[in-house]
């Protein structure tokens, strides 16, 4: 049985309902930092708490909180979305099938490079908007895989204008099968990989 059939139904639409919430609450925050701290917080709750948390079981009972950067507002950008051929990109997957996406535009991020930015084009749409730097896979760093900036059709949205995103790097999290193998994640094509190191964000998988 897949790790996602294996959740029940209700307890993977209550974390969902969570995670929208939060990044509401982030959104709404006096400031990025409180709204990171929020972040952080709801984060380790619902690892630790939810039944629908990615934790193996063996790796549940030791949790003491995700491995997270303290708040670097240099990494907190609003770009533009640039205009760009939509390319399609499919995810094959061993849980949801084909995952059909197409390039929406690119962002520039000061000193970091140009990245795609994603539409999933089937139901539900939603921005997609994955990283994988210099930090991935090594020592100390983050997951090897990548992490997510962005995943709107799954609550992560840290908000914007029609022709703008907040893309803060502070937020970066590794998708879920960075904890459970069964599950099945998209993860960061040619055009969302980058040589620098982002040393904000999720880094090592479990604490």
């Amino acid at each position: 049985m897949s790790a996602a059939a294996a959740v029940p139904a209700l307890d993977v639409v209550d974390w969902r309902r969570r995670v929208f919430a939060l990044y509401a609450e982030v959104r709404a925050a006096a400031t990025p930092e409180a709204g990171h701290a929020a972040w952080r917080r709801s984060r380790d709750d619902l690892f630790a708490h939810h039944p629908a948390s990615p934790l193996l079981d063996e790796d549940r009972s030791s949790f003491t909180g995700l491995d997270i950067a303290p708040y670097d507002p240099a990494w907190r950008f609003e770009v533009e979305i640039q205009p760009a051929d939509p390319t399609p990109w499919e995810v094959q997957t061993g849980t949801d099938g084909v995952v059909p996406f197409e390039r929406l535009g690119t962002l520039t991020l000061p000193g970091l490079g140009t990245l795609d930015l994603w539409r999933l084009a089937t139901y539900g749409g939603g921005l997609f908007l994955p990283l994988r730097d210099g930090s991935s896979g090594e020592p100390d760093g983050s997951y090897g895989g990548g992490r997510y900036l962005l995943d709107t059709v799954k609550g992560a949205d840290l908000g914007g204008t029609p022709d703008h995103l907040v893309v803060d790097l502070n937020f970066a999290y590794a998708p879920s099968c960075a904890y459970d193998p069964a599950w099945a994640c998209p993860l960061a094509p040619a055009g969302n990989r980058v040589e620098a190191v982002v040393p904000v964000g999720e880094r090592q998988l479990i604490g």
